[in-house]
């Protein structure tokens, strides 16, 4: 069940050697805009299994002398108090949690770049929160008609208005806490001021999907196509890498869109452009570190369905999210796939068909599956995770693993004192009741010491999970999906 298809010390080995290349190309001095998440990039370990989570840290660290990080965040999105959506936090926060992360890394990070400031009261307060802190921010301004008035933006009163950004490596990660953040004009700027500077610079690219040298409609690129449908991104064939090499590579829309500017401000900065394709600007070698396609391409298959479920309880959640499913659903009529692909699917919901009730399925890693029903004692979640528990830690079923009393005390608690309608535990209140009963029984300690073989397993519920179900999946690893239908008719849902 847990095949490899992706090689990451081959990765991190090829990444590290051609950022060092493209350093060298430019004299010594490189902007490298890192699109993506820097570190905990699930959906890169799920689409490539044996690519780690924390791969592109670990390249950064092979680098990490030469190595310096700016964060850019748009004033907007902090005056807007914009969130992110996998963590619930504001984007002015995830600066101050990714500046701890790196630094628990041991990178160095430089300076914040508020981009499209102009003026906003948060921003201000970000700032002078920021300096508090002993951190160096620069400011972007927000520049009239930009992208497409490139006059005024290679002039003094575009990109010479902004705060030249003071760093003292020869590469310079700007990364940000999420799209829209300002990362390659925060690059282009600073090229403008280090040219105006007499210093030789030079600009790159990192993203890791779509992956440039993988077929347009490679499993591992629709994937990508999945995650990113909310944002409309699509991906093309490069049509300028055709037209001046000959060879076929996949690029994005976005880049693709935006290419003729890029290469229009080079010119202007520089007198002429380094690149004659999108695929030129980029570093991405993850093509050249797959090792087994067809695990790859199965793996990506099965993150395209997860994306379907997730997009279809979005809608029925009533969070907009239409065109995001329709789009996913004609990626999947792409690949010939159905949700009952996902073994956990139909297991599921035949428990759910025989009882008549919730019923929630596990995968685990040796591809054995476990289901979970619902009980007058536990939920579905709970009742397949505590089942999921005793296999893989090889105690008998008939064990009963929590003292009745235990429970009954928690039930008491919930119903009479919590005022909670509904006696059944949830998994947080079950792995609670687990640990009491670990601290008199061996066997509940073998059970909820079993708890981190759960990571990356396969979950599937016949109903929406409540949020403290599922809060408690995803901090297990475990990947989760639903169908989109609630348990009981109601019009508020926890």
């Amino acid at each position: 069940m847990s095949q490899v298809g992706f090689d990451s010390q081959k990765y991190i080995q090829l990444q590290s050697e051609h950022i060092r290349e493209r350093i060298a190309q430019f004299g010594g001095k490189l902007y490298l805009e890192f699109g993506g998440k820097l570190f905990d990039d699930y959906h890169a370990s799920r689409v490539l299994p044996g690519f780690e989570p924390d791969n592109k840290i670990k390249m950064l660290l092979a680098l990490k002398d030469q190595a310096e990080i700016v964060i850019a965040i748009n004033a907007e999105d902090i005056e807007k108090n914009k969130r992110r959506g996998d963590l619930g936090i504001t984007y002015d926060t995830d600066v101050a949690r990714l500046i701890d992360v790196f630094r628990g890394f041991g990178l160095y990070v430089g300076s914040i770049a508020v981009t499209q400031y102009a003026g906003q009261p948060a921003a201000d307060v970000f700032e002078k929160r920021m300096h508090a802190l002993g951190l160096k921010v620069y400011r972007q301004y927000r520049i009239p008609n930009y992208p497409s008035d490139v006059r005024l933006i290679v002039s003094d009163e575009g990109y010479g208005r902004n705060d030249y950004i003071e760093t003292t490596r020869s590469l310079v990660v700007v990364t940000a806490p999420g799209p829209g953040s300002g990362k390659m004009a925060t690059c282009l700027s600073q090229l403008y001021h280090e040219h105006k500077r007499g210093v030789k610079a030079g600009y790159a690219k990192f993203e890791t999907f779509p992956i440039w040298n993988l077929p347009l409609k490679h499993p591992v690129n629709i994937a990508y196509e999945a995650a990113t449908a909310d944002l409309n991104d699509v991906n093309m064939i490069d049509p300028f890498h055709l037209e001046a090499y000959g060879k076929t590579t996949v690029n994005y829309n976005r880049d693709i869109e935006i290419f003729p500017v890029l290469r229009t401000i080079f010119e202007r900065i520089y007198g002429e452009c380094p690149y004659k394709s999108p695929t030129d600007m980029g570093v991405n070698m993850a093509g050249f570190s797959i090792v087994d396609d067809e695990v790859c391409c199965e793996a990506s298959r099965q993150e395209v369905i997860r994306r379907y479920f997730q997009a279809a309880c979005r809608v029925r959640q009533g969070q907009n999210a239409d065109e995001e499913l329709a789009k996913i659903e004609l990626l999947m009529r792409t690949l010939d796939i159905e949700p009952e692909r996902r073994a956990v699917v139909p297991a599921a919901m035949a428990v759910a068909e025989r009882t008549g009730k919730p019923a929630v399925a596990i995968q685990l890693a040796d591809g054995t599956i476990v289901t979970g029903r619902t009980t007058e004692l536990f939920g579905a979640a709970s009742a397949a995770m505590l089942n999921a528990l005793k296999t893989v830690a090889g105690i008998d079923d008939a064990v009963k693993l929590i003292s009745p009393d235990v429970i009954g005390t928690i039930q008491t608690l919930k119903t009479d004192y919590m005022k909670s309608r509904n006696p059944r535990l949830h998994t947080d209140e079950m792995l609670v009741a687990l640990a009491i009963s670990a601290a008199s029984d061996h066997i509940a300690m073998l059970a909820m010491q079993a708890l981190d073989k759960l990571k990356m397993c396969e979950v599937h519920s016949t109903v929406i999970l409540s949020s403290v179900d599922d809060g408690v999946f995803k901090r297990l690893g475990m990947r989760m999906t639903c169908e989109p239908i609630y348990e009981k008719n109601s019009l508020y849902h926890k």
